[in-house]
């Protein structure tokens, strides 16, 4: 293969959130194959399920039930699987570029890559450990479970992902002392009744809290607030809110202020309708980078793309209002809301076990078979 080879594809789907996954398992209920040449791209042979992993960590669940390998998926749907990571994207002639060097041109594309946490400048003095990808955050605690377990972890995020990773840590790794250090408010956006209920669950499990703390840089083995030291940890999480990956801003397709693509109610780009976006890559409003909103708009997306590959009409997906939000509390249990409710407990963790569990298996080629 040279570094200059292109592969020509009448359907390309980039990424394996949930919203392409959906689109698998409906494309497979309904005995649709895509066209031959068709290619699924995705960093990982295995799609991973975010909700599931805070229950990881507490030990609750182990690595089969919060993944799903895609070959079987991609066999069954005659696609092409090929893992690498996206570097460019030109909007006007479809062109991936992978790491790999290979180049891909789609006629019809449908990105559902997700986000990445919100970059920190460091100066690498202090371990720096992304939530996200996946593998490589398990990897990682993988190896202070078995290995290294260090005395002090610090967390910058305050969301929902920050707040069950450091309750699930604390289940998991009881010996460290574990720390979140929050930009705003502690799961900004939620109801105050859940906010209250989060805090005391931190302060049951001694975990420190830090509202209102913006971290600009890692420097010299500290953690600094303008030219104000936070003190050291031995390793550093990074949880922080959603940002768009490089290549989308750069790509030609209209982004949003943070780099977002921007789409229509189709689930389409809004400057080039043969590039769909769906889950946290996509910008659309009223809709938030959240796993809840790219689950629904997966049917959507897989009318949508079959319909434009087949010349029918296409549908509209509308966002809903109000959402469920169930938050792991690393003892089996969860916190939910919904609008303006909120309560707590193991009931709703059951709960919580119960739908992601579901998710995953519906997702798995065995339940097609």
């Amino acid at each position: 293969m040279t570094e200059t080879q292109l592969v020509k594809s009448p359907f390309i789907m980039s990424g394996a959130g949930h919203s392409n996954l959906l689109v698998l398992r409906q494309w497979l209920e309904q005995g649709y194959t895509p066209p031959t040449g068709s290619i699924l791209v995705s960093p990982d042979p295995a799609a991973w399920y975010s909700g599931m992993l805070p229950g990881l960590i507490a030990g609750r669940f182990n690595l089969a039930d919060c993944s799903l390998p895609l070959d079987p998926l991609c066999t069954r749907l005659n696609l092409r699987l090929l893992e690498s990571d996206i570097t460019a994207f030109t909007a006007d002639t479809k062109t991936l570029t992978l790491a790999s060097g290979l180049q891909l041109q789609g006629d019809i594309i449908s990105f559902n890559v997700g986000s990445q946490p919100a970059p920190i400048a460091t100066d690498n003095s202090l371990p720096l450990i992304p939530v996200k990808p996946f593998p490589v955050f398990i990897k990682q605690w993988q190896h202070w479970r078995q290995d290294s377990t260090p005395q002090h972890i610090s967390i910058i995020g305050g969301g929902a992902a920050a707040f069950e990773i450091a309750l699930a840590l604390a289940t998991s790794l009881p010996q460290c002392s574990v720390n979140l250090l929050c930009a705003g408010s502690l799961l900004a956006g939620h109801p105050n009744n859940l906010v209250r209920r989060a805090r005391s669950w931190l302060h049951q499990q001694r975990i420190g809290l830090r509202e209102h703390c913006r971290i600009s840089h890692i420097a010299a083995k500290q953690l600094w607030r303008g030219d104000q030291s936070l003190g050291s940890s031995e390793a550093i999480i990074l949880a922080t809110g959603a940002s768009a990956h490089p290549w989308q801003a750069n790509s030609g397709l209209t982004t949003d202020q943070r780099g977002f693509i921007s789409i229509d109610q189709q689930l389409r780009s809004t400057s080039h309708p043969q590039v769909f976006a769906s889950g946290d890559c996509a910008s659309l409003t009223g809709t938030k980078k959240s796993g809840v909103y790219a689950v629904r708009q997966g049917p959507i997306l897989a009318h949508n793309l079959r319909a434009l590959l087949q010349g029918a009409e296409l549908r509209h997906y509308q966002p809903q209002e109000q959402t469920l939000a169930l938050l792991a509390t690393g003892d089996g249990g969860a916190l939910m809301s919904y609008g303006r409710w909120s309560a707590g407990g193991k009931l709703f963790g059951l709960w919580k076990d119960h739908l992601d569990l579901g998710f995953m298996r519906r997702q798995r080629i065995d339940h097609h078979t």
